[in-house]
């Protein structure tokens, strides 16, 4: 039986399961755009009159002392309750959104435990890790489960999200609605990261964050060798250049990347795994894309571990960031001449593409790396900016000659 057939009780959860983590995502991203400023108490004004209602986690080592607070002053509960009726509806919205990224990780908690305990009839981890489809979704799944975290932390401060639960906590008056929230606060209660240029990252982040809700790491182990030895999501045959490895192989970059916070004993000790995964996966390329958009920088973000650093070091290696970055700037000119010329009136027609269909795929695909690649590696990052290494890495990139009219030229005409 095809493992996402309707009838595959076990394909069928995995896919709601990793749906889910997508759409909790969009949902953190969406509100991480609304979040009330009032909430921020970045402004005098703000601090004198809501300091004694907006409260972080504080508030639960003392919640008697801070609502005698509030209850001694007529006030202080005409404010509070004027917050209330105008906060209540986007605190829902936030919590639930919250608890999603709670329920996301116990439901995978539970279908591993299932795999485990052979609820599934005829499947277990290895068979599903064994089943193309079954790799690529398990992986997925865990990727999605790094990802909200990841996405909480860096669109939500720490200190956000405890005033938020606070609030919440403080005017909700449903059991039900609350029944989660001692495990929704421990899972998302403050990092100490902060997002701002500048500053200074926590020590051992972000895996202590991701140990929260401890995950098998013999599972996340296995993912790992999957992810090391396989191409998951069968993409080195449509990009059969070599120079197109490490494009074909980005979105289990990416997958990799998050999943390796899970076990980083990997990346603190194990130097020849990671030697291995750097060049499979980054021989010539430090910046990969995490998540719609969201660019990691492997020079900043590996920095505290001492095997992924070092790994790294021949992708950092001058001459090779010098003649990768040449590569690329040199494609610009002759790939903007060659579309130029297709896309000319008349060329393009029916015949013509059937014709040559290797080659109008080969400029399509050789065109499409050479933009990624340029636009990764040259874009302006204000937290990356301030890693000196980084930043030198960057401008020694650009300083190969790049130039962002004609890349642009190139990225008009392949995108029609």
């Amino acid at each position: 039986m095809d493992f996402l057939s309707p009838q595959n009780q076990c394909g069928q959860t995995l896919l709601r399961h990793v749906a889910s983590g997508n759409a909790v995502i969009a949902e953190l991203l969406r509100l991480s755009d609304f979040i009330p400023p009032v909430f921020r108490l970045d402004n005098p004004a703000d601090q004198r009159k809501y300091a004694a209602i907006i409260l972080d986690f504080a508030y639960f080592k003392r919640s008697e002392y801070y609502d005698n607070v509030v209850d001694s002053s007529p006030e202080l509960q005409d404010l509070d309750e004027e917050f209330r009726e105008n906060h209540m509806d986007v605190l829902t919205r936030f919590y639930r959104a919250f608890e999603s990224v709670h329920r996301y990780a116990q439901n995978l908690l539970r279908l591993l435990e299932d795999l485990e305990e052979g609820v599934f009839i005829q499947q277990t981890l290895d068979s599903v890790l064994a089943n193309g489809d079954g790799k690529q979704l398990l992986a997925e799944a865990l990727y999605l489960y790094g990802v909200m975290l990841l996405v909480v932390d860096l669109r939500i401060d720490g200190l956000l999200r405890e005033r938020l639960l606070v609030s919440y906590h403080r005017y909700c008056h449903s059991e039900a609605d609350m029944a989660n929230l001692d495990e929704v606060c421990k899972l998302l209660r403050s990092t100490g990261f902060h997002a701002a240029p500048g500053a200074k990252r926590p020590p051992k982040y972000p895996e202590e964050y991701f140990a929260r809700v401890p995950i098998s790491s013999s599972f996340v182990k296995m993912l790992i060798s999957r992810l090391r030895s396989d191409d998951v999501y069968n993409q080195i045959a449509a990009y059969p250049h070599p120079e197109h490895r490490s494009a074909a192989l980005a979105n289990q970059a990416a997958l990799l990347y998050v999943i390796l916070y899970f076990d980083p004993q990997m990346l603190e000790r194990e130097q020849a795994k990671m030697r291995e995964i750097v060049d499979k996966h980054f021989p010539d390329g430090w910046i990969l894309s995490m998540y719609m958009g969201i660019t990691v920088d492997l020079v900043e973000a590996w920095e505290p571990y001492r095997a992924a650093r070092t790994a790294l070091n021949n992708t950092l290696d001058t001459d090779n960031i010098s003649l990768q970055a040449q590569r690329h700037v040199a494609k610009v000119v002759r790939l903007n001449t060659e579309i130029v010329n297709l896309l000319k009136q008349g060329v393009l027609h029916d015949q013509y593409v059937l014709d040559h269909v290797p080659k109008l795929l080969h400029v399509m695909r050789d065109a499409n790396v050479t933009i990624r690649w340029l636009m990764l590696h040259t874009h302006r990052n204000a937290r990356t900016d301030m890693h000196k290494q980084s930043k030198a890495v960057k401008d020694q990139v650009i300083a190969q000659g790049y130039n962002p009219k004609e890349l642009f030229t190139v990225s008009v005409h392949v995108g029609g």
